[in-house]
């Protein structure tokens, strides 16, 4: 009682100054408080769940906002800090939760492995090399599929590649080459690496059984195709085996066994190790009616100046429902800060590193949450995902700002998880972000295909609100599927992005398909994008995406090909400077016909190499035919409004030339030429126009690249 009696003077106290000074609150937090003591800055509290605590009982008596700074210092969580409708801020009111002055606040799930000790007797199957270097720790039942030390993340040990072969295997099912897996005492720890069958998606599965008679394999889980070889990189290694003693082989490397209750590390430093315990650090959770048509949010918490580290990796499970291609999962507890169900929160200069999973989710309702100047790097998974409702009328993810993030070397566990990632998500704005350094794809727009309304399955099929959709017809086509497909109207713009695609094949600096209209991608300057694997463009439409518009890019040595676009998109005014060929080396490829209502006009194509071909159309698959040869109607830049570009070849004048002729006789291009758009300094990378420009008269318009990339550093 006494205790009681302490605690509500101290509100008291609290409260009489703020009114006192500004009728606003600020509560005060330190790693060395007591959640007992009464927040003020002499008395700070202790912890996060604290001063949630504390700020439930003093915001009903106070019309300002409410500070609570954060002390700098580690902050450990033992469980998830959950925020709910009571912890909203009220119309005219905002609660901060933000780092004090200029310190350092860092919040982690992590839990240090301590009392190692050196193996010194034999352990079956460890490699010569490994002899003598390595250390044991009991894990006291943590179980983990991550550890981290202060330079990051610890790799586990892991086999050499194999291709898995043709035909031969399932989703759950691999056929193995002669002693590559055995049939371990602790077989579920094991874990499968694979890219399956095709270029986009790493999946990791754990083993479930083993047969070394048959040499057959059986996951836990399915892989979200077919474990067989990839189908157009076929002598590409494409599986590895995790988490086996006989593969740790490397400083850094580290091996758990839950049966035996240890771990088995090869240090790379003197540095702590740390295993996380937490999916999420922190999620704001307003009431989700999932199936029903209304939620109520949480509003107007603001998160500003925090570090978030150690998370864990995340894994799929039966029930999961994937996004395109599982690049990642609908409503997954899967990133250290997670807005499920908000209006109107902020999260801003705060930094996220050193994690299994993602950064940010905008999970289901999410409208008019702000995301700004964020440094996110070295995750397992994504950085930034806004993630609505799947296909159905349900749409309440949308006009959320995406700004000024630095976000580099995601996606180092799943190699194919963006830096970010708009899916069933519209209204939009994302613009000044950063991003580099991703094994996949940098930015993606995204949302259903038709033809998966009436597939099966993980892959988007599971995500369809088929209660609100009308009885579907026996072939769904794009016109059904577009009042659900809520990725529209959003602008992607003044983006820099740079280093993406590095493993992974058929992918791009920015993607979208599945998408609903109105998209805008523009001004956005994509560079430098040098993975050696094929397929891959700087910015891509994908099958049956239309209504797009792609103007005022700068394209500049990106691997392969520029911009690819199908249907009636229209591409306008961009610049597309050295395509780094071989493969392909296409300024513009059109895929997918008809390009009814497309433009393509005002675009510079620049070479200063002979090896390119400016645009690229897909022969008919039979002579004559209108179709390719998987049946898509052709595309030709014949069909589009195709006019106004000027194709340049600094090492050999005829390609411009000879191009256009071969349009202008099949009827456009009529005022396009081939002649040197005179950049100012394009050996350098200035590509804007000389005054006496042709590409000016021309009516093209120039865009400053200075208000490309980050505005301050996050």
């Amino acid at each position: 009682m006494k205790k009681l009696v302490l605690i509500f003077l101290s509100v008291i106290g609290i409260l009489f100054y703020s009114c006192a000074q500004s009728d606003e609150v600020n509560i005060f937090v330190s790693p060395t408080g007591n959640d007992a003591n009464s927040g003020s800055i002499d008395q700070p509290l202790a912890s996060l769940e604290g001063a949630k605590m504390l700020v439930r009982k003093v915001k009903s008596s106070t019309k300002g906002d409410i500070t609570v700074w954060f002390r700098g210092g580690n902050y450990k969580l033992n469980e998830t800090v959950v925020f709910g409708l009571e912890d909203s801020g009220n119309s005219a009111q905002t609660i901060h939760y933000k780092a004090y002055k200029d310190e350092l606040p860092v919040f982690s799930s992590g839990q240090e492995i301590t009392a190692w000790k050196k193996v010194t007797a034999e352990l079956p199957g460890l490699p010569k090399v490994a002899k003598g270097k390595i250390m044991v720790a009991n894990t006291n039942g943590l179980q983990f599929f991550t550890l981290f030390d202060e330079d990051g993340l610890l790799p586990r040990a892991q086999s050499k590649g194999i291709i898995t072969g043709i035909g031969k295997n399932g989703r759950n099912k691999l056929h193995y080459p002669d002693g590559f897996i055995k049939n371990w005492s602790n077989i579920s720890d094991v874990e499968i690496k694979v890219r399956p069958h095709h270029a986009w998606i790493v999946n990791m599965l754990p083993l479930e059984s083993v047969s070394e008679e048959t040499r057959m394999a059986t996951t836990s889980l399915d892989a979200t195709y077919a474990m067989n070889s990839l189908h157009f990189l076929k002598d590409e290694k494409n599986c590895w085996l995790e988490n086996v003693l006989e593969e740790l082989d490397e400083p850094g490397e580290w091996v758990l066994n839950t049966k035996e209750g240890k771990v088995y590390l090869w240090p790379r430093n003197d540095s702590p190790v740390i295993a996380p315990t937490l999916n999420e650090l922190v999620r704001v959770e307003g009431k989700i009616d999932f199936d029903g048509s209304t939620d109520v949010p949480v509003r107007n918490l603001h998160f500003s100046g925090l570090t978030f580290k150690h998370a864990k990796r995340y894994q799929l499970t039966a029930d999961d429902k994937g996004l395109q291609h599982d690049w990642d999962m609908l409503d997954k507890d899967n990133a250290m800060l997670r807005l499920r169900g908000t209006e109107n929160c902020v999260i801003e200069k705060c930094h996220f590193l050193h994690s299994g999973s993602g950064a940010i989710r905008v999970d289901l309702h999410g409208i008019g949450n702000n995301i700004s100047s964020n440094h996110i790097e070295h995750l397992g998974g994504s950085g930034i995902l806004l993630c609505g409702y799947g296909p159905g009328t349900k749409d309440v993810n949308k006009q959320n700002i995406v700004y000024n993030n630095n976000i580099h070397h995601v996606g180092e566990v799943y190699w194919h998880s963006p830096g970010i990632f708009l899916w069933q998500s519209g209204d939009n704005h994302v613009y000044n972000n950063l991003i580099h350094h991703t094994d996949y794809t940098g930015l993606i727009v995204s949302g259903c295909m038709s033809h998966f309304f009436k597939k099966k399955g993980r892959e988007l099929a599971r995500t369809l609100r088929l209660n609100e959709l009308p009885d579907l017809p026996k072939e769904v086509s794009r016109e059904f599927a577009l009042p659900y497909l809520h990725s529209r109207n959003n602008i992607i713009e003044y983006n820099e992005i740079h280093h993406s695609m590095l493993r992974l094949g058929d992918g791009n600096a920015i993607y979208i398909r599945g998408s609903g209209e109105g998209n805008i991608i523009r001004r956005n300057y994509i560079h430098h994008m040098v993975g050696k694997t094929i397929m891959q463009a700087a910015i891509r439409t994908d099958g049956g995406q239309t209504g797009t518009l792609i103007a005022e890019n700068l394209l500049y040595k990106c691997t392969s090909q520029g911009i690819l676009t199908k249907l009636d998109n229209k591409v306008e005014n961009n610049i597309v400077v050295d395509i780094i060929a071989p493969p392909r080396g296409y300024y513009l490829s059109v895929r997918e016909g008809p390009l009814t209502g497309a433009s393509i006009k005002r675009n510079i194509l620049y070479s200063s190499s002979d090896t390119c071909r400016f645009i690229d159309e897909l022969p008919p698959g039979k002579a004559g035919s209108s179709e390719d040869r998987r049946g898509r109607s052709l595309a030709r830049v014949m069909d589009a409004d195709t006019d106004y570009n000027i194709y340049f070849c600094k090492a050999n004048h005829t390609k411009g030339q000879a191009l256009l002729e071969k349009n202008q006789k099949n009827g456009v291009d009529k005022n396009s030429k081939a002649v040197d758009p005179m950049f100012v300094d394009p050996e350098n990378g200035d590509f804007s126009l000389k005054p006496d420009s042709p590409a000016l008269k021309m009516g093209i318009v120039p865009f400053d690249m200075s208000k490309m990339g980050l505005r301050t550093k996050p």
